[in-house]
């Protein structure tokens, strides 16, 4: 992910997205849940093919495929990646690692104990350190190491490049306790999420220096303390090697050596085939080959049903030998080598898929969740009844049903925005905005002005004939006195820049909605248009679902474009690489195997995009005007009592931006799904697909959208890893907007008021009880709307332990190995 705007060593940033990584309501029911998801549901087990340490064999080599090479080491810098986090997570200490629920455990590698000892008047935390933990240059691992970490991230000296300084601008002091293995962390305001703190915890050697910090860790790592060290980096292989540390005091690792291999997401089956991975996060394609494979080795001799050629029918097969073996000797040469082109193709697809047979797909849920994002800045979504009704549309466990019940993962809508099932504290709070229901969406838009007939009506102001001639005169004249820089918008009220949104409010901020009721009244909200032109969109354009326009008079056109005013981004944190690395990866999580709605199978098992039509025409019950009709047969309604609803000559438009890559099919098609719920209530989508990799930066982080999918990883510490991404944004003091990473820009002052009471509550049933008042206001807000836990897919070498997919909890890398000869005669352990 990106942050815009924000120079370094002044970005605030999220403390952990373990990927990756929030108006009040008058909420009737804070307590209601909704029939999706229950209270008490447990997390789904993880799949690591688990073994006792003794059945594990000593030595050997695994490769591991990452995203790509990490660009530093540092986990507390803006480009930290997911390769930073598994790379740390190897050969730093973490103090807390997560269990399979979610919670933090203690780590008895690095912790004898860590508990407060004291609430008054200032929160005291004593840690005590594993007596045997050293640092790989042997100095023991003590009280310097966490001074100089927490002068180093508590964003008082700028010098210092960091990324994110949440907990550690609370900490007033930190002292030496009876020796160097106690350490006492005095708070100068209560902080419950002190867990979260030191973790990984450098060598002062990294964080004693600004120099040190900055650019001693972009491309080494020389001190560490885990049960790996680094040992080298390669950017011509593509990889990054770690070796067993031989001053690890606590189990030994079984392997010899990690190998982290940058594997681009759609070559890793292949990669899988050639044996050159053990190890690979896959998409749902990847893991249908693998269960094809092991379908068919249980089929021996039999030709494979799937595959190049396999399409072929009896006739084709007889007309292809014919042509081959015909008297034109051009026709017969080309269909000859047609066929050595499909026989060469169906004979290395069958040699990889006998490869794939060695591998198991380990299947489990990613502690995250896919959301529609809704942008609140300006246009129809700024008024909050508009964004409910949005929400009320969406049948959300239809969506799940079809992204996790093919994969036989539980379809379970998530039921807050803060945890997930299984974690401490989950509660269902989705009943605070309610159940799908289009006659609550219905009469939502109604309150908030959208009519059938809207779209034809003249807007309030406009005025005819002299009068308005006259005004026009009159404010040309007022604009050559001021120098002519400012352009009119239309006869609706719309500002002509941001700047006097800026002045009056109604720009530059998200408004509280409804109980709190800050916010501006309706009539401003609905100032700043609908829609937006798109000037980066890729190829493949744009299609409007629920819309027939008229030549010329294109969504853009009808309600305007989104002013471009400058966005303060503040960068995610590192644990949430995930979301850097993988947000665009996360399409391949989507779907299963089988080809979406719209595509077509390839012979190679992939799915091949075909073009998208959606015509709100086609969906129109009766024939085309002017078509003959029994008599008697009422005549077809206006187009304009058809379409879309609309208010004072707008249409109620939404512009729906999605990613469009090859790679992204799926999360296109349940963008279209989406798409398909909403025209059903008379809301208008203009889907526009922009290339991959501006796809977050350009338009998520920038606000350069209606609607968007996109995860957020789940966390441990939601009182200190929610509140940046649910926070009420800001006017900065030069006009643009402070968004922190509230990308929806929906927020309210009551909910930033129970994240700050949460931080400081150490009593975590209190502290809990705080989040879910707050998640159940995020969800009456309906800035953004969680749809489904994302699946998580693995392919693992059969013979591997301890590895797969990990669900919440943190690797034990140690552990990671191949089983023991399970009986005599049987193959030897594999040796790389």
């Amino acid at each position: 992910m990106s942050h815009v705007g924000v120079p370094r060593g002044t970005v605030r940033k999220r403390r952990s997205l373990a990927l990756l990584t929030a108006g009040v309501l008058t909420i009737p029911v804070l307590a209601g849940c909704s029939s999706g998801t229950r209270d008490s549901a447990r997390p789904f087990p993880q799949d690591i093919a688990p073994a006792a340490r003794d059945l594990v064999a000593d030595g050997s080599s695994v490769n591991w495929a990452v995203d790509a090479l990490p660009a530093t080491f540092n986990a507390f810098q803006a480009d930290a990646d997911s390769t930073t986090a598994r790379i740390t997570g190897a050969v730093l200490p973490t103090l807390f690692p997560l269990d399979v629920t979610g919670r933090p455990r203690l780590n008895p590698d690095y912790l004898e104990s860590a508990k407060v000892i004291g609430r008054e008047p200032k929160q005291v935390v004593l840690y005590k350190l594993n007596q045997q933990a050293v640092w790989s240059n042997g100095r023991e691992i003590g009280a310097p190491d966490f001074v100089a970490q927490w002068r180093a991230l508590s964003g008082k000296d700028s010098a210092f490049w960091t990324a994110r300084n949440a907990g550690y601008d609370r900490i007033e002091k930190i002292e030496r306790g009876a020796d160097d293995l106690q350490v006492r962390v005095t708070f100068s305001k209560p902080y419950a999420d002190w867990r979260a703190l030191f973790s990984p915890l450098y060598p002062k050697e990294v964080t004693g220096s600004p120099d040190a910090f900055n650019d001693g860790t972009r491309t080494s790592l020389k001190t560490s303390a885990g049960p790996f060290r680094l040992r080298s980096v390669s950017k011509e292989e593509g990889t990054v090697t770690l070796a067993r540390d031989p001053r690890w005091w606590g189990d030994e690792a079984k392997l010899e050596t990690l190998v982290l291999r940058a594997v681009k997401p759609q070559e890793r089956a292949e990669a899988l085939a050639a044996g050159t991975l053990d190890i690979a996060d896959i998409d749902p394609a990847a893991a249908h080959r693998i269960a094809l494979a092991a379908r068919d080795g249980g089929a021996a001799g039999q030709p494979l049903t799937h595959g190049p050629g396999s399409g072929m029918t009896p006739a084709d097969a007889l007309r292809s030998w014919a042509l081959a073996h015909g008297s034109d000797e051009e026709e017969a040469e080309t269909a000859r080598a047609a066929r050595e082109r499909n026989r060469v193709a169906a004979a290395a697809y069958g040699a990889e898929q006998k490869a794939l047979r060695g591998y198991a797909v380990r299947k489990s849920l990613e502690p995250a969740y896919t959301q529609l994002a809704l942008n609140g800045e300006t246009g129809p979504l700024a008024d909050d009844r508009v964004r409910r009704a949005v929400a009320r549309a969406l049948d959300r466990q239809e969506l799940a049903d079809t992204v996790l019940a093919p994969l036989g993962l539980p379809a379970n809508p998530p039921g807050s925005h803060l945890a997930l099932a299984g974690q401490p504290g989950y509660k269902d709070g989705s009943g605070a905005l309610g159940d799908q229901n289009t006659k609550e969406a219905q009469a939502l838009l109604a309150d908030a002005g959208w009519t059938r007939g809207g779209a034809a009506q003249k807007p309030k102001d406009t005025k005819a004939g002299s009068e308005a001639e006259k005004e026009k005169a009159q404010q040309k004249e007022k604009e050559k006195e001021a120098g002519g820089a400012a352009e009119k918008e239309g006869a609706a009220g719309e500002r002509p820049d941001a700047s006097k949104k800026a002045e009056d409010g109604t720009e530059g901020k998200a408004s509280d909605t409804a109980a709190d009721r800050t916010q501006d009244t309706a009539a401003d909200k609905e100032k700043g248009g609908a829609g937006r032109k798109d000037e980066s969109a890729s190829d493949e354009g744009t299609y409007i679902v629920g819309e027939d326009n008229k030549p010329g008079e294109g969504p853009g056109d009808a309600n305007g474009s989104r002013p471009g005013a400058a966005v303060h981004i503040l960068a995610p944190a590192p644990a949430a690489a995930d979301q850097s690395a993988a947000l665009l990866r996360q399409a391949g999580a989507l779907t299963d195997a089988k080809p979406a709605s719209g595509t077509e199978a390839r012979a190679d098992g992939a799915a091949e995009e075909q073009p998208s039509r959606v015509s709100a025409q086609d969906k129109q019950p009766g024939g085309a005007a002017g078509a003959y009709a029994p008599a008697g047969t009422a005549a077809p309604a206006p187009a304009s009592v058809r379409g879309p609803l609309g208010k004072e000559g707008k249409t109620l438009t939404l512009r729906f931006v999605l990613p469009s890559g090859p790679g992204s099919q799926p999360l296109r098609s349940v963008g279209e799904k989406i798409a398909a719920m909403l025209d059903s209530i008379g809301i208008g989508t203009e889907i526009t697909k922009v290339p991959d990799d501006s796809y977050f930066k350009d338009h998520i982080a920038s606000g350069d959208y209606d609607l968007a999918l996109y995860s957020w990883p789940a966390t441990a510490y939601p009182a200190t890893d929610g509140r940046p991404i649910y926070a009420k944004p800001e006017p900065a003091t030069d006009g643009s907007l402070l968004v922190e990473q509230n990308y929806t820009r929906v927020g309210t002052d009551h909910i930033d008021q129970l994240f700050d009471q949460a931080v400081s509550e150490l009593d975590e049933d209190a502290a809990r009880d705080l989040m879910k008042q707050a998640d159940a206001r995020i969800w009456a807000a309906a800035g953004s709307i969680p749809l489904y836990q994302r699946p998580q897919l693995v392919a693992v070498d059969k013979k591997l332990a301890n590895i797969g997919a990990f669900g919440f909890a943190a690797p034990r890398y140690q552990d990671i190995g191949f089983k023991k000869t399970q009986a005599a005669g049987s193959p030897a352990n594999r040796k790389k």
